[in-house]
């Protein structure tokens, strides 16, 4: 369920933005954990 994680991280990430803005330390932190979720699906994605 990465596609799930993914859309639950993007959607926490956005109401972190909103809240504190798109510098809070909350915000980066979160958008960086949806970086690690994005890497990880794009690897298994092209991982032949």
């Amino acid at each position: 369920m990465l596609v799930l994680a993914i859309e639950t991280k993007r959607y926490q990430m956005i109401g972190l933005a909103k809240k504190y803005g798109y510098t809070s330390e909350l915000t980066v932190k979160c958008s960086q954990e949806l970086d690690k979720l994005l890497n990880i699906a794009q690897h298994s994605f092209f991982r032949v």
